[in-house]
């Protein structure tokens, strides 16, 4: 079997010139790279106690369900604002040219619970610091936030110090 880095698609100049886009569809749409992705996630979740399983859209929702599914937690989404059907609360944030708004259901983390946030990709950080701030908007605590791939170049670390951030491969650049 390969390592995971091998089932990941690089592709230089996307979107613009000097970005090297890492393109996680390619670990998706062959079995033992998404069986392989999975279970490395799930390596980095031993010894963690949690709760809930919250997903940052949309991404995070393809790697967090099957983590889910296999640790019988709940799984709560993360999504961008006007996608969810009940009571909401949300929250802005920004991102390299403008901002964006996530929300989450009201009552989608019961006060105490700690949460693990999945995502595919961590890149500025500042989705899954929204995602983590809502999360304690409700009460919740995040224990983890867990992603396949860090963009180290783009220091979402920096803004994500306050949290636990693993993530199963490190690329330096962009």
């Amino acid at each position: 079997m390969k390592n995971i880095e091998e089932y990941i698609r690089s592709i230089p100049d996307f979107p613009k010139e000097g970005i090297i886009f890492r393109d996680v569809t390619t670990v998706l749409q062959d079995a033992d790279g998404f069986h392989l992705a999975i279970d490395e996630m799930m390596k980095c979740l031993e010894g963690v106690e949690f709760d809930v399983v919250a997903a940052a859209e949309s991404r995070g929702f393809v790697f967090a369900a099957p983590i889910a599914y296999s640790l019988c937690k709940p799984l709560v989404l993360v999504r961008k604002a006007g996608k969810l059907p009940f009571d909401t609360i949300s929250r802005e944030y920004s991102l390299e040219y403008g901002s964006s708004t996530l929300e989450m259901h009201s009552d989608s983390i019961k006060k105490g619970q700690r949460v693990v946030i999945v995502d595919d990709l961590v890149a500025t950080g500042g989705t899954l610091e929204c995602a983590a701030k809502l999360v304690e908007d409700l009460g919740g605590t995040v224990e983890k936030i867990l992603c396949l791939i860090e963009l180290k170049g783009l220091k979402g670390r920096e803004l994500l110090k306050d949290y636990d951030l693993t993530s199963v491969i490190k690329y330096e650049g962009k």
